[in-house]
């Protein structure tokens, strides 16, 4: 199963996290790339997970931690954290990220619980 395509919409957003909303946009075989709206003051918490994630931040201003090291992400700003690293975020103002996962992530499918 693939979304190789996809319009502009405001639907379809989860909320895994208090003050982040996620949404995938479009899948393959192998990438899976989703929008996150970001509210300001709200956190990311540490975590590590078995895909590789890059990303670029569209709008806003987060403070991105990977591997211990923290960076001052402005809008143009891109990362790639490799799969298993540890990783979190603080939200400093209302932002808009775009991030790619390899290998698809099912827990990222429409239609996952």
């Amino acid at each position: 199963m693939t979304q190789p395509f996809a319009k502009r919409s405001d639907h379809g957003y989860g909320n895994p996290l208090p003050g982040i909303r996620q949404k995938t946009l479009v899948f393959g075989e192998r990438t899976l790339m989703t929008e996150f709206r970001l509210k300001k003051d709200s956190v990311l918490p540490d975590h590590a997970h078995p895909y590789e994630q890059t990303g670029y931040l569209v709008a806003g201003h987060i403070v991105l931690k990977i591997g211990g090291q923290e960076h001052d992400v402005h809008p143009g700003d891109s990362w790639c954290i490799p799969a298993d690293e540890t990783h979190g975020a603080r939200i400093a103002e209302d932002s808009v990220a775009v991030e790619v996962f390899s290998p698809v992530r099912p827990d990222y499918l429409p239609g996952a619980t």
